[in-house]
């Protein structure tokens, strides 16, 4: 792509009082005649880490994950048919284990070791690995406001586990900036929000200006309206799509904090809000893809559900809680529902995917342009055990990653072989993770 009109910083922003919003990459912040590739403007690699718990169904006889066929000749389970439009882009790796995550503290670790696979010292402070989110981080991330995001859809009471050996730092969280420094994970839509593009200085101003304006657009308006006039046509509907995504996100935020249920007789025990999760998990989704867009951060890691989750999914036809049903013994019943949940998870990632397959970015997508990991560091919740794990990885990651692959390994070939690999395929001169043995070439 070449452009030949004068252009813009890319670090332009929108700003009024209290506020700033970034911008999403306009053809006007291409230097006159230059090539995209070779500017400040061009596309840049984003990663995301997306954590579910409980692993996935994956017996011999019952296998709902695993996709039938190799290499590239196969077709997707059940679990993983959500993503099937993105087949092309879609990296399945079989036979995974993370010896380094095996302990009878089982939930308490299971969670912040993942992105390590490192075993965590005995010690009720924490003491483990640095994740690979964080290597990235220090690597390509130091470039956007947020070197990293950390979020996920359940707080306090959502779930989590802790241990007397090991403490309770692993259990929610999957990103540990050093051995001794779990990063905390937002499940807070609006706050999220507000950290990407701010509202006020101090909780006094942002209260204040929470009651002076309905929205954090309306503080921008101006310089809004400035920056339009200094735009081609196809800037000015990019403009406008992005601004009316990120009203739309703080809508539905709106939306979910006005519920009023202080005229409802709860239950002792909750059942699950039949519309809230769903919109919960989309509204955090859609906050990294907006995240993504405006180069407030190129990493991201979320948790799907808490560890030891309790959350019901009856918008499924779910009403039991997702732990207990995730001891499943066996029960072809409790297996059904689970299986279930992990397609539904699928499909809240497989919306995520669309949005950024559609959201341009340069010379391709933002999906091209991005390495989304989904798996978990469980594979049969009924045994707690680390093998096979369920992995898989989606997106052009800007040509690093060749899709459109299953890839059966030997069994028990290290979970850290793949993140090795991805480590190496965004340029990090390392040639050792966790209890790596080499690399995926295929990859």
């Amino acid at each position: 792509m070449f452009i030949s009109k004068k252009h813009i910083s890319r670090r332009t922003v929108l700003r009024g009082v209290g506020a700033s919003v970034a911008l999403p990459l306009l053809d006007a912040m291409v230097p006159a005649g230059t090539a995209l590739a070779k500017t400040a403007a061009a596309p840049q690699m984003k990663l995301a880490f997306v954590y579910f718990p409980h692993g996935a169904i994956m017996f011999p006889d019952n296998d709902q994950w695993t996709p039938q066929g190799i290499d590239r000749e196969f077709k997707l389970s059940t679990i993983l048919q959500p993503l099937e439009p993105f087949q092309k882009q879609l990296i399945v790796v079989t036979n995974l284990g993370n010896k380094p995550a095996e302990s009878a503290a089982v939930h308490a670790i299971v969670p912040g070791t993942w992105l390590s696979c490192v075993h965590p010292r005995e010690s009720q402070d924490p003491y483990g690995g640095v994740t690979i989110d964080q290597m990235a981080a220090q690597h390509i991330g130091q470039d956007t406001p947020l070197p990293s995001l950390e979020v996920k859809t359940e707080g306090a009471g959502g779930g989590g586990s802790c241990d007397r050996a090991y403490g309770c730092s692993y259990s929610g969280t999957i990103a540990f900036r050093k051995p001794t420094m779990p990063l905390p994970m937002e499940y807070n839509p609006r706050t999220v929000f507000q950290r990407l593009f701010g509202r006020g200085d101090t909780p006094e101003e942002r209260r204040a200006l929470g009651q002076q304006y309905d929205s954090i657009l309306d503080m921008v308006s101006e310089d809004a309206a400035s920056l339009k006039t200094r735009l081609g046509p196809r800037d000015q509907a990019v403009l406008a799509d992005y601004l009316d995504s990120v009203r739309e996100i703080e809508r539905r935020m709106q939306k979910m904090e006005h519920q009023d249920l202080s005229q409802l007789k709860l239950p002792a025990a909750p059942i699950g809000i039949p519309d809230r999760f769903p919109e919960q998990q989309a509204l955090i989704f859609d906050l990294i893809a907006l995240a993504f867009q405006a180069h407030l951060t190129r990493i991201a890691t979320m948790m799907m559900a808490a560890e030891v989750s309790n959350m019901t999914y009856p918008f499924i036809g779910v009403p039991d809680a997702f732990h207990p049903v995730s001891h499943h013994q066996g029960d072809p019943v409790k297996i059904a529902k689970l299986v279930k949940i992990q397609t539904y998870h699928s499909q809240k990632l497989a919306a995520f995917l669309k949005r950024l397959a559609a959201t341009a970015d340069g010379d391709g997508s933002m999906l091209d342009h991005s390495i989304i990991v989904y798996g978990s560091n469980m594979a049969n919740s009924n045994a707690h055990n680390q093998y096979p794990l369920p992995t898989a990885i989606v997106g052009g990651g800007c040509g690093a990653i060749k899709g459109g692959q299953h890839l059966k390994y030997p069994e028990h070939t290290p979970l850290a072989n793949v993140w090795l690999t991805l480590m190496q395929r965004i340029g990090m001169p390392i040639e050792k993770l966790g209890d790596s043995t080499g690399t995926i070439a295929e990859i």
